[in-house]
């Protein structure tokens, strides 16, 4: 890469910059820009863009993108594997060590919240489950509803069953597994908590807040743009490996309602509205989980400033 002209020389540069905002909102683009002006690394910070068999349907950035700045921790996770924000930050804590040591920027771009949080407030240090154990609770749980599931761990665990929704057949499970491999209730581990690789560092932090039509319209879009450019074809070659419905992959957003349409259940064209439906929720989701789980130090920008307002706050005295 071209040494930095004077105009991308910063006088006092925070230890990361976080990018964060609902899906379809322009991260990967202002994490781009940024990475090609101050000499940045991007980090893939998104649990979906992890995985290798879905780089269509995740939108993860293309090989020209690729090309313009280094990116890391993308598409490098088989598609069989549970990965968990547990996961990310133990990759990406010798990551942050290697950039520091070569004077890169590190530039964290993503829409999962969890995996933001663990960057900064570390993650409880929850057991690790055998698979054997898992998947005798999975074999159990097999045609059960997630309702009748909660109620198993209302009874074992009352005060982990309190905060998680009855619906979230994921964090249920895995609940129940905790409790199936340590006999401890999930709320007993909540309390032992590693510190995040980024605490107390000086960061920049935003969020890409579009106007609400606009994202959904981009939303639609893009969705439609994925199934043209082969996102079909990778649910297909993902349904051949026959891998648990439980596994993160398999609930991403479209997967299950391309399923549905190879199986001959749906349509296509009922698939692709299912899928847009199920990215506009998130992208609510998105909003409501950043507006009340975040600080106050996140910078909400809309997309189209974005790039101007960090910018400023790279190459102004202070950071500011």
């Amino acid at each position: 890469m071209p040494p930095l002209t004077t105009t991308t020389q910063t006088r006092s540069r925070p230890a990361a910059i976080l990018i964060a905002g609902p899906t379809a909102s322009g991260k990967s683009g202002l994490a781009l820009a940024l990475a090609r002006a101050f000499d940045g690394v991007v980090i893939n910070t998104d649990s979906m863009q992890v995985y290798a068999d879905l780089r269509r349907l995740s939108a993860r950035p293309c090989d020209a993108e690729e090309a313009q700045a280094p990116h890391r921790l993308y598409g490098h996770v088989d598609g069989a594997v549970n990965f968990s924000a547990g996961h990310f930050v133990r990759e990406a804590v010798p990551l942050l060590a290697a950039l520091q040591a070569q004077e890169r920027l590190p530039i964290f771009v993503g829409g999962t919240g969890l995996y933001f949080r663990a960057l900064e407030e570390g993650l409880s240090n929850l057991p690790a489950v055998p698979d054997a154990v898992r998947a005798e609770i999975r074999l159990q749980a097999e045609g059960r509803p997630t309702e009748a599931l909660h109620a198993d761990l209302a009874i074992v665990d009352p005060a982990g069953a309190e905060i998680l929704r009855p619906s979230d057949r994921a964090r249920v499970m895995r609940a129940l597994e905790i409790f199936a491999a340590t006999g401890k209730p999930i709320s007993a581990f909540h309390g032992q908590r590693l510190p995040g690789p980024l605490m107390g560092l000086p960061l920049l932090k935003l969020f890409l807040a579009p106007e609400r039509d606009t994202l959904r319209q981009r939303i639609d879009a893009r969705f439609i743009s994925m199934i043209r450019d082969g996102a079909l074809d990778e649910v297909a070659a993902l349904r051949e490996r026959r891998l648990d419905p439980m596994l993160p992959i398999m609930r991403a957003h479209g997967v299950p309602g391309l399923i549905a349409h190879l199986d001959g259940a749906i349509s296509r064209d009922e698939a692709i509205l299912r899928g847009q439906a199920d990215t506009r929720r998130y992208a609510k989701r998105q909003f409501t989980w950043f507006r009340h789980q975040m600080g106050a130090d996140w910078l909400w920008t809309a997309p189209e400033a974005s790039l101007a307002l960090a910018e400023a706050r790279l190459t102004s005295p202070g950071g500011r």
